[in-house]
């Protein structure tokens, strides 16, 4: 089984790719148009450089060899979505080629190139045989993002895929809802040739029209009959692919240069612009320099990279199993509420585990601090919440000695006392706080 994606991605600019109309949620269908994009005659495109920005960068994240010039070709489009029967889109010279993505840090995806393009509208179905359409998406940006097919199963593509959207969302500052959005072109084969099913929304979609085409193609071929190449549409609702057409070959678009845009020479932008660590790159460096384990390091990322950069902070600041302790612990259960807390910051963060470290509160008291300061809480009633659920692990604890001794061979025992606690308890207490807590109370046992 091979499986290769085409993943679409919606650069956030604030207009569209050749015009000057904007790329917000319209209040109506129509309204965000203007000749341009709509390909009316004699209207001519004007290249946003900012998308050649947000293409250089996807391109630097995914170790693509970036081009010294760039320029772009119109594809013969067959579909109503876009009214000037071409597509602006890279064909010969991409903004970037032959790169590398490594999934979960180790299995090497080979990145076959990323390109620009302008996005077709929307297409609503209306009954059986009419359509409408909505041009308020043509001519949105996007980059193309396409692998070699080096994915091995439907559930390792939605793996890829998610990480792939995290590490992009990062890098360009993406937002993660609205009009924008990615999209997936999945494609696949089990014999020899390959069906594509097209935008795919949604990392769950993804996995299941996958699994739906290994099981429909592997059927076909058990059975002596061919798999025919053709694009075919997921339908979310009952979980299947369905034929659209035959798939169409390179030949069949009639690609030629763009003559009303020019060559952008486009090596001093590409030089000039720097891009930020990707989670993923983050989550492998916090792995091999502070010694994390890879889902402690992944669990820091995802929750914030603020919190991840402020276990750097404070491993420097005091040491690193005192951060791992105090960040990856209180400090990342309390992280929601400290975001909403407007009076606090960083520092008093800092200056609380950093106090603790020098010895001047205990852990009992540094982890009631942590709380109260990043909540916003009262001390004093955090005090007899604390003491009223130190009391129930204790007393648990004094009833079953032996989950101590289990403790010391292997810290999943803790989960017997966590389980016992938020049972008991009725979920008065968050699960971060019971888990800390009865972490805390089984160490002082041992």
């Amino acid at each position: 089984m091979k499986i290769g994606l085409e993943v679409h991605v919606q650069l956030p600019t604030k207009s569209k790719m050749f015009c000057s109309c904007p790329t917000t949620d319209a209040e109506g269908p129509n309204m965000h148009v203007c000749p341009t994009c709509l390909g009316m005659p004699g209207s001519r495109p004007v290249l946003n450089k900012k998308v050649l920005e947000y293409g250089i960068m996807l391109a630097k994240m995914l170790g693509c060899s970036v081009a010294d010039t760039a320029w772009f070709s119109r594809k013969t489009y067959f579909y109503p979505d876009m009214s000037k029967s071409v597509q602006i889109t890279q064909y010969d010279n991409p903004i970037g080629v032959k790169g590398m993505y490594y999934l979960n840090g180790k299995k090497p995806i080979r990145i076959t190139r990323i390109h620009l393009e302008e996005d077709p509208g929307k297409t609503k179905r209306v009954g059986d045989l009419s359509s409408l359409i909505d041009y308020n998406r043509s001519g949105i940006p996007l980059a193309e993002i396409v692998t070699e097919p080096d994915l091995k199963t439907p559930a390792e593509a939605r793996e890829f895929l998610g990480e792939l959207i995290q590490d992009i969302r990062h890098i360009i500052d993406l937002p993660g809802d609205g009009e924008r959005s990615i999209r997936c072109d999945c494609n696949i084969s089990v014999g020899v040739e390959r069906c594509e099913v097209k935008n795919v929304t949604g990392l769950k979609n993804v996995e299941r029209a996958l699994t739906f085409e290994v099981i429909r193609q592997t059927k076909i071929l058990k059975a002596g009959g061919k798999i025919d190449r053709e694009t075919r549409r997921f339908d979310e609702q009952r979980g299947v692919t369905i034929s659209v057409r035959k798939k169409e070959f390179e030949a069949d678009y009639g690609y030629i240069d763009e003559p009303d845009l020019g060559i952008y020479h486009i090596k001093a932008m590409a030089e000039s612009i720097k891009i930020k660590e990707s989670p993923l790159k983050r989550t492998m460096r916090l792995s091999s320099e502070y010694g994390l384990n890879e889902k402690a390091a992944k669990q820091l990322v995802a929750t914030s990279m603020d919190l991840a950069d402020l276990f750097e902070r404070v491993a420097k600041a005091t040491d690193v199993q005192i951060a791992k302790t105090w960040v990856a612990g209180a400090v990342s259960a309390n992280w929601k509420a400290f975001e909403a807390n407007d009076k606090a910051d960083e520092d008093g963060i800092v200056d609380i585990i950093s106090k603790f470290a020098d010895g001047k509160i205990t852990d009992t008291e540094c982890n009631l601090e942590l709380k109260a300061y990043m909540t916003g809480k009262d001390t004093e009633s955090l005090k007899g919440a604390a003491a009223d659920l130190d009391a129930v692990i204790s007393e648990y604890l004094d009833k079953n000695p032996a989950i101590v001794e289990d403790y010391r061979k292997n810290e999943k025992a803790a989960n017997r006392v966590i389980g016992f606690v938020m049972k008991q308890t009725g979920g008065a207490y968050s699960s971060a706080d019971v888990v800390t807590a009865a972490t805390r109370l089984l160490k002082e046992r041992l």
